[in-house]
């Protein structure tokens, strides 16, 4: 299926390298590094995470600042590829905890002994962590993730020490904690990334919710674990279950469009009381996938206005309002609005006593950008921006202009309303008492405002 695997740092230095098959050149990785680097095609951009070089087929994905990536010369699925190296990634952070280039190469071992039993002669045989758990015997040195940046969304869960402890996702299902114990807890994570569109006038056009429920387990002996959800809660469009589960149905009710669950996930008390059953594997996995395109509050309202100042001169007006509850705070918020191509300068104008607020504009690719370290909810923000042209717009400064998007992430907040009422452990001895960590994550898909 796949005949080379490889690891890559940012800088292009080979962490891990597997050759399965020997029908592609030793310096694929190299070759592959170059074109990643300076990709031209389209004059901006990313390389796209499948190419063709000289009849050789390369995949690849960006995890924690590292890149990995499979080539092979036959014609597999993408898809399958694609899933597989995040896949790899998934079971490699599961064992090491801390997915970066330093637990990488102090714990080499452990991984080429994953990889070989991941994949045989090119070919998948299993990426279960409880699975690999049987025939890989290496401990994992562990890495202090204390001094180490938070790299993507592995910073939604340093919110506070209150909310969740930094042990999160920086812990081996495998190592034990200081002392030969293993402390008993178990995190669960309700991700939803959301899509909204905005007309000119600020009407919604279109909206839509993709979530997940993630859990991740560190308790022994494999309890059976029950998770409650919403009773409201309703699958299917007009209120009726794709299942045929009853439900109530009224204004306050969750209604999705549709969801499925893991294979460990037992449904024979769903449509009783929205109780999901199951036995967690180790490592992170999803519980539930769910789509949503019921109306709901967006946590931003954006409003652009742009009006020409001049013969060759315009003024951009971006206010951005959190519609969210005081008490909660949105973090890493980059507002970005392309300008037209004949833009030579933009100066900017931030309201007094700003703080945290960093503005650019990208020439290479004519791009305003504005990002935003805080937002606290119910607060409005507004940026103006003077652009400077090289030709006159001739009237259609919104035709070539726009639209404005946003990329934002909200610790415990979620639009949906969906719940996780209770999560009760059945253990046969209680002995102790383990940790219930349950976290809400809201992120920004595609979100944009129409000029």
């Amino acid at each position: 299926m796949i005949s080379q695997f490889f690891v890559l740092s940012q800088r292009g230095d080979n962490i891990v390298f597997r050759d399965y098959c020997g029908e592609v050149q030793k310096g694929s990785a190299e070759i592959f590094f170059r074109k990643v680097k300076f990709w031209k095609e389209d004059g901006e951009g990313d390389a796209p995470p499948v190419f063709n070089v000289d009849g050789v087929n390369y995949f690849y994905v960006k995890v924690a600042g590292l890149l990995f990536a499979a080539t092979t010369r036959v014609n597999v699925s993408p898809s399958l590829v694609l899933e597989l190296l995040q896949r790899i990634a998934r079971v490699i952070k599961d064992y090491l905890g801390v997915l970066n280039e330093d637990s990488l190469r102090k714990n080499f071992v452990l991984v080429y002994e994953l990889l070989d039993e991941v994949i045989d002669f090119g070919y998948v045989q299993t990426t279960s962590t409880e699975v690999l758990k049987s025939c890989v015997f290496n401990e994992p040195i562990v890495v202090d993730a204390g001094r180490l940046p938070p790299l993507g969304p592995a910073a939604i869960f340093m919110q506070g020490s209150k909310r969740m402890p930094g042990t999160a996702v920086t812990k081996s299902v495998v190592a034990n904690e200081p002392g030969g114990r293993k402390r008993e807890e178990i995190f669960v994570d309700v991700i939803e990334k959301i899509s909204v569109t905005f007309s000119s006038s600020g009407y919604i056009l279109t909206s839509e919710i993709d979530g997940t429920i993630q859990m991740k387990s560190y308790l022994t002996g494999n309890p059976e674990i029950r998770l409650a959800l919403n009773e409201d809660l309703s699958i299917g469009r007009g209120g009726k279950s794709v299942y045929d589960y009853s439900s109530s149905y009224g204004s306050g009710a969750v209604e999705l469009d549709d969801c499925n669950f893991h294979e460990s996930v037992h449904l024979d008390n769903f449509d009783i009381d929205r109780t999901l059953t199951l036995i967690p594997p180790d490592g992170e996995f999803p519980v539930m996938n769910y789509r949503m395109t019921q109306e709901f509050k967006p946590p931003f309202r954006i409003n652009a206005l742009t009006e020409e100042a001049g013969p060759l001169k315009a003024e951009v007006i971006i206010k951005v309002r959190a519609e969210f509850s005081s008490s909660i705070n949105a973090n890493s918020i980059l507002v970005q609005m392309p300008l037209p191509a004949y833009t030579t300068r933009v100066s900017f104008g931030l309201e007094p006593g700003a703080v945290g607020n960093t503005t650019d504009f990208k020439e290479g690719n004519k791009r305003l950008e504005w990002g935003l370290k805080k937002i606290v909810g119910g607060s409005e923000h507004t940026l103006r921006a003077k652009l400077t042209f090289s030709q006159e717009s001739h009237g259609n400064l919104t035709k070539e202009a726009g639209p404005v998007s946003m990329t934002f992430t909200i610790p415990m907040y979620n639009v949906s309303r969906l719940q996780v009422k209770y999560l009760q452990i059945v253990k046969k001895f209680k002995t102790d008492n383990p940790y219930r960590w349950v976290r809400y994550v809201t992120q920004a898909n595609s979100y944009v405002a129409r000029l």
